[in-house]
């Protein structure tokens, strides 16, 4: 049996949800879904689950695709772990160890985006890229940087979620990140939203002003992305953007307009790098078993 036909097995730890996937490739066989509680209980829940999987089929890897911010520089005191994060009783937790207790497995874990970001490699709109990108804006607004195959790491992942932008100047919103205010996050993210409205992100209607400094917003962080690491592509998740898509081409004439014909065209014009992540909802899960996928080798 070839690596591509190997089961692998994943879990997608999400703030709201944890999902236990079962793969072939990018075939998903078995999907379990939790509300994400306490770590205990609900990694009880979930590998039980996995424990089933494998008694009755088998898998070689498992994945696990987090919300962070991760410990995961491998000689760090907390590597595995969770770090400092607002979800209850989950700061401190060593999620790599819980798992590695349980199966005598190689295992991979990462961020949510990073591996969202490795899926889209592998089976989506990022294939054949060296250096790319996944970005998610919903609840929050997160990341992965993938190079060469792998994802990148200093002594964290990336944050870019929290890199500041250039504000219209009579905005007097003042964001909703705990930690930064107006950072990218705390301007368009899902609640960021809703504060700065005053209603359900569902019910923001499209010639709302608030997607004006949205698109603005946004033009300009994806600028910065392209000059800072010249990705290929960046592929857009998250409920904010993939319920408007209006939005795409709005973000991208700022892209062009801040970019100012500075970077070359090579075939493809900077600002329509920018796209949608073309996995959808299954960005997620796929992620987890592209982790697998990279433990297994």
């Amino acid at each position: 049996m070839n690596r591509g036909e190997e089961l692998l097995a994943g879990i997608e730890l999400g703030g709201t949800k944890c999902i236990a996937v079962l793969a072939r490739g990018e075939t998903i066989l078995a999907k379990q879904a939790w509300p994400t509680g306490a770590p205990a209980e609900t990694l009880a829940a979930v590998l039980g689950t996995l424990e089933g999987w494998r008694a009755q089929q088998g898998f070689v890897a498992i994945g696990i695709a987090a919300f962070g911010p991760l410990g995961l520089a491998p000689a760090a005191s907390r590597f595995g772990h969770v770090l400092e994060t607002t979800k209850p009783g989950w700061s401190g937790f060593d999620l790599l160890g819980t798992v590695q207790a349980r199966f005598d497995l190689p295992i991979a874990l990462d961020t949510d985006v990073a591996g969202a970001a490795l899926a889209e490699q592998l089976w989506g709109g990022s294939v054949g890229c060296r250096v790319h990108a996944y970005v998610t804006i919903g609840t929050g607004v997160g990341g992965g940087i993938i190079v060469d195959g792998r994802p990148v790491h200093g002594f964290l992942h990336p944050e870019i979620g929290h890199m500041r932008v250039p504000r219209r100047a009579d905005d007097a919103f003042a964001g909703m990140c705990c930690f930064h205010g107006d950072c990218v996050e705390g301007l368009v993210s899902g609640p960021a939203l809703e504060a700065r409205t005053g209603l359900a992100g569902a019910d923001i209607p499209a010639d709302h002003p608030v997607w004006a400094d949205v698109a603005r917003e946004l033009g300009d962080f994806f600028a910065n992305m392209l000059m800072s690491f010249a990705p290929e592509r960046i592929a857009l998740g998250g409920g904010v953007l993939q319920q408007r898509p209006y939005l795409l081409p709005q973000i991208r004439a700022v892209v062009t307009e801040r970019l100012a014909g500075y970077l070359p065209d090579n075939v493809i014009a900077p600002a329509a790098r920018i796209a949608m992540a073309t996995l959808g909802a299954n960005a997620g899960p796929l992620g987890a078993i592209a982790l697998a996928a990279l433990a297994r080798g």
